[in-house]
């Protein structure tokens, strides 16, 4: 190996190589010098994989072997048979007179940010979990932690799953929206759980083959409207993926959001309320990656992102189907008829300005469906908004939460999550589009909260603060409850007594965070404690009062409580990552 650079600096003799091996410092770097079929090597002495040391490794036929992990790598331009493994920084030697020199500082053939944006597309492409953090610490490190990361596993979660959009590229979108809630360390957990739940969702499933646009650019959005209502209510996948793709080329997005909810609420309930989430999620990451996004992709992100959201529409199961919503009391009749009088309802309303009544949380939380269609149709026509009738059902839906009786099933915690995240999802649509539609939404939201009284009874005591504590105090204990399985109780105790200190409640966020993403946590966990966190802000901004405010996390920290503990692999995986980043030796004892 040789080098036309003037940088050369002498490490060692020919003589200094015991058993064709030896170990050089230089700029406080060790690197292993190998004597090999007459050549001599240099390579950083660290195994990329796990930091063992190469030197301690085997050499024969040109290819050098760590015994750790039994990783192999080709010695002379450190290239890796194993992908797990990464290649091995390679130095260039010249030997002068039984003097050995090198090039302790060699030109990298790419930059940082571009070999970790290459080390997670491999992490994600064979579900690698410690190659995905360590790429999304390396990504930070070199000033690209969120951006790449979520549009990274964006495109690939989008291309290699046929079925398209579901819980892996939801849980990415969640893990966007908690970056900015948590802090230090746990901004790169965040984004570790986003792209491993894609790769891992992914792992194993044919890949997705993307429609194309109508040539037409000139359509309406009445009509495209239509015919995606059309295609969808017939589950024409196809057909109802080229209308919305034409709509991403030719319309705004508020126009497309108005086209994707209508027909998302032209049935119940889809899909025990996923359906709905999955779309708010998706529009939600495209506000982070930007809706014409980068590189040669002519649709650029919203094509991938909403185009793979439509077989959750098309092959949605629709609560109408049900028998729990049609027995004892038929609800879906009672929303379908309440859509039928909704533009009456809405002209009726027009100019005026609704005043929530005092009982009317108490209407909906009650066990008299006709009561609370009259209430929702009311509101319409007393003037309510779709963004003030989304936000009244939606404290309902976190009642349901924080009132959650833990006589009930366990199973049933998700059940309550469910009405809440598409509560949520409702809420948050209304702020991307002015469709009348999302008013249906509200109903089947509503309906969803009064099926779910019953694991309201009995109603979960309100916590009732104890102690004068720091706030800080409160928040470690908090953590410490969250190892206790089964603690429910206590934790919103804890965070009731938070509130009561006058603790803030962005630290209060971000020790739930860390709980959070220190565990191997699940699906519905991770999403009920990402739009709590969006639930408590958009209550902060309305100076909601604070009891509103305060229940809107006592009702995530119930959740995770019972969730908690979990094994912590994946933290077990992070950690490793972030001790190889540092330079720390996993070999040796602790």
């Amino acid at each position: 190996m040789s080098s036309d650079t003037d940088t050369m600096v002498s490490v060692a003799s020919l003589v200094d190589l015991d058993d064709d091996r030896t170990v050089v410092q230089q700029d406080g770097q060790a690197i292993a010098l190998f004597d090999h079929e007459g050549e001599v090597y240099a390579v950083d002495n660290r195994c990329p994989h796990m930091g063992f040391p190469l030197t301690r490794g085997t050499v024969e036929d040109g290819i050098l072997t760590c015994h750790w992990h039994h990783a192999r790598f080709e010695l002379e331009q450190g290239d890796t048979f194993d992908p797990w493994a990464d290649d091995v920084q390679t130095f260039p030697v010249e030997v002068h007179d039984g003097e050995i020199y090198l090039d302790p500082d060699p030109p990298r053939d790419v930059s940082p940010g571009v070999h970790w944006r290459n080390r997670l597309a491999d992490g994600l492409n064979e579900d690698l979990t410690l190659v995905m953090a360590k790429a999304v610490i390396g990504l930070d490190d070199a000033g690209e932690g969120f951006h790449t990361p979520v549009e990274t596993a964006v495109n690939f979660g989008t291309k290699y799953r046929a079925a398209g959009w579901g819980r892996g590229l939801t849980t990415l979108g969640c893990m966007a929206n908690l970056y900015s809630q948590v802090g230090g360390r746990d901004k790169r957990r965040a984004m570790f759980t986003g792209v491993r739940e894609v790769a891992d969702e992914a792992a194993g499933e044919p890949p997705r083959f993307q429609q194309y646009a109508f040539d037409n650019r000139d359509l309406s959005k009445e009509r495209l409207r239509e015919w995606f209502r059309d295609t969808v209510e017939v589950r024409d996948s196809d057909g109802a993926e080229r209308c919305l793709l034409t709509a991403v080329a030719c319309l705004d997005p508020d126009d497309v959001a108005d086209i994707v909810f209508t027909a998302a609420t032209d049935s119940l309930y889809l899909n025990g309320g996923h359906t709905l989430d999955f779309l708010n999620t998706a529009f939600a990451t495209l506000d982070h990656i930007g809706w014409e996004g980068l590189g040669d992709d002519e649709d650029g992100n919203a094509a991938k992102v909403l185009g793979s959201t439509v077989d959750q529409l098309t092959g949605a199961t629709r609560s109408e189907e049900l028998s729990s919503w049609r027995e004892p009391i038929d609800v879906a009749q009672l929303c379908f008829d309440a859509h039928d009088r909704l533009d009456d309802c809405v002209a009726v309303g027009a100019g005026e300005t609704w005043t929530e009544p005092d009982d009317f949380l108490d209407t909906l939380l009650g066990d008299d469906p006709e009561a609370i269609i009259d209430a929702l149709t009311g509101a319409i026509r007393g003037g309510a908004t779709r963004t003030e009738l989304a936000d009244a059902v939606l404290r309902a839906a976190t009642r349901r939460v924080a009132w959650f009786a833990t006589s009930n099933e366990f199973g049933d915690w998700n059940t309550v999550h469910h009405t809440f995240s598409y509560a949520n999802a409702v809420f948050e649509a209304t702020k991307r589009t002015g469709t009348d539609a999302l008013y249906r939404g509200c109903f089947d939201a509503a309906v969803s909260v009064y099926l779910d009284r019953f694991l309201n009874s009995p109603r979960a005591p309100s916590p009732s603060p104890d102690g004068d504590r720091a706030p800080e105090m409160v928040r470690e204990e908090l953590l410490e409850t969250f190892d206790r399985q089964g603690a429910v109780e206590r934790a919103a105790t804890l965070v009731a007594e938070h509130f009561a200190a006058g603790g803030d409640p962005a630290a209060l966020k971000r020790t739930m965070g860390r709980g959070l993403l220190r565990e191997d946590a699940g699906f519905h966990t991770l999403q009920n404690v990402s739009w709590a966190f969006e639930r408590f802000d958009a209550l902060v901004a309305r100076d909601a009062p604070e009891a509103e405010r305060r229940l809107a996390l006592i009702a995530p920290a119930r959740y995770m409580a019972a969730h908690f503990p979990t094994r912590r692999e994946n933290e077990q995986t992070f950690s490793i990552a972030t001790r190889l980043h540092r330079g720390e030796k996993l070999y040796e004892a602790e």
